[in-house]
């Protein structure tokens, strides 16, 4: 496999950074997972807006335009055969001095990889089990609007579904509302509406999640955005999660309880997958 690194594209065994990369040493970058289906990025523009709106933010030069850094993409993608994959685009401050200030990184690392797709496709999308996280995510978090290197919340939450054999776990804020899972955001249903945790209760502005939420105008169902506690979830008409590996995923139980399950839970998995398959064929 080769992998795209600093504007080459290079053996995967000779795709190596510096020890001293302070993406490596503290989490200072940023990373995009971009499905790819027909052998192109879905929803690249997208996911293109969020990494400039992080760089921009955390103050870290792109080496590359994104014109230029999807060329680079395509090119990958065919070289390395993988038309149905995830592709990760990571940005890195790169080397600086020791310590957190970030003066002296000036030549930030940039690398794209492919990696294979979920087992069966995006139409075989399973039905997870989820479990609550101990773990708390900050209200009103800035650099919540943003992919960062920095995930440890995240990690130590996957660390608890994994202990207990959950696929997901949901995370809740400083407010003690359940706002997004480790790895995606959350929906849920209650009397034909369609329900999801506002941005501003610290979750990622998810490029899947904005796909659902036009799904849903377009299907002509309502939508709003709405603080949960984790008992009106028990109560729900029906619970799902998106996320780009997967696209739309139903939850059938939280902390061993069972969940009910909605027809637009399938409904907007359908149109999902329509969307992706009729975007790619373009």
């Amino acid at each position: 496999m080769l992998v795209f690194l600093n504007g080459r594209l290079v053996a995967e065994k000779q795709a190596v950074v510096s020890v001293f990369d302070r993406a490596f040493l503290l989490g200072d970058g940023l990373f995009e997972t971009i499905r790819i289906f027909n052998s192109k990025p879905f929803r690249w523009q997208q996911h293109w807006d969020r990494l400039k709106h992080g760089a921009d933010f955390l103050k870290i030069k792109l080496p590359l335009g994104q014109e230029r850094l999807r060329r680079a993409a395509l090119e990958l993608i065919r070289k390395n055969r993988t038309p149905d994959a995830l592709l990760r685009l990571t940005l890195s401050r790169g080397v600086g001095v020791r310590g957190y200030s970030p003066k002296g990184a000036n030549r930030p690392t940039l690398v794209m990889s492919t990696h294979p797709a979920p087992p069966g496709g995006f139409k075989k999308a399973p039905t997870w089990t989820l479990v609550t996280s101990s773990l708390r995510l900050p209200a009103d978090e800035r650099l919540a609007g943003f992919k960062s290197c920095n995930k440890l919340p995240q990690i130590m939450a996957r660390m608890e579904a994994d202990a207990v054999r959950a696929d997901e776990a949901l995370l809740l804020n400083t407010d003690g509302f359940v706002v997004e899972g480790a790895a995606s955001n959350l929906f849920w249903i209650k009397n034909g509406t369609i329900l999801t945790s506002p941005l501003a209760s610290g979750i990622l502005p998810g490029v899947t999640r904005a796909v659902a939420l036009e799904l849903c105008r377009t299907l002509k169902v309502p939508v709003r955005q709405k603080n949960v506690r984790r008992q009106e979830l028990l109560k729900a008409d029906g619970v799902f999660l998106s996320l780009s590996s997967w696209g739309i995923v139903e939850a059938n139980r939280l902390d061993g309880k069972k969940l009910k399950r909605s027809p637009l839970t399938r409904q907007i998995a359908k149109a999902y997958n329509d969307l992706l398959a009729n975007e790619s064929d373009r």
